[in-house]
């Protein structure tokens, strides 16, 4: 699975993607390539994409919903992106599934990131959506500091650690800069990374 990392505090939002994608032929048979995971929705939010290819495809005809909707608002987006992903994900195991059997390889998830205006106190929010109780259906849980993908506990313990008091965006990108490099020493990961944030001034390429 690629890695996928994300903090957020008061003062904005990191999100990175490691591009990879792990997917079966036409003949079951594993192979890997590259694929960009991290994709800017509007002017102050973003979706990660985490498991098959077709997620990222995914994401972009929900780019599109959005623009059509005039959607702005992370909270908006986030409960338009859950019935629009829900639909799209059944939409995708149903046919990926008169091809090959049911397998976790097929599995997507996101994580939604964004800018709210309706809350002054927390005014940056992360979603995560995913098959929490039964495929294909997507469910959705608020993620309250940092999270990550594969899990890694002691890198998100660091991340908390800066978010909770209150360090800027460029220590916490620093911070998740950190641990992707050290998961690339230890030949955890490979790919390229994509790093992102999201502040008030809105979605910049890191």
């Amino acid at each position: 699975m690629s890695q996928l990392i994300v903090v957020k505090n008061e003062n904005g939002i990191v999100l990175a993607a490691e591009n990879q994608v792990l997917q079966l032929d036409e003949e079951g048979k594993e192979i890997t390539f590259q694929i960009n995971r991290l994709l800017p929705l509007t002017a102050h939010s973003a979706l990660l994409t985490a498991g098959s290819a077709e997620g990222v495809e995914m994401g972009n005809t929900l780019k599109r919903f959005i623009q059509e909707e005039g959607l702005k608002d992370v909270q908006d987006i986030h409960e338009a992106s859950l019935a629009f992903l829900s639909s799209e994900y059944e939409r995708f195991m149903t046919k990926k599934c008169e091809l090959l059997p049911l397998d976790p390889i097929h599995q997507v998830s996101f994580i939604l990131a964004g800018k709210s205006e309706k809350d002054p106190l927390q005014p940056f929010r992360l979603y995560y959506l995913w098959t929490k109780k039964k495929l294909p259906r997507l469910d959705a849980d608020e993620i309250s500091l940092a999270f990550s993908l594969p899990r890694r506990m002691g890198l998100e313990y660091q991340l908390n650690k800066i978010s909770s008091a209150k360090g800027s965006v460029a220590e916490m990108l620093a911070g998740v800069k950190t641990g992707m490099e050290r998961l690339k020493e230890k030949e955890e990961i490979s790919f390229p990374v994509s790093y992102a944030t999201i502040t008030m001034s809105g979605y910049q390429v890191a």
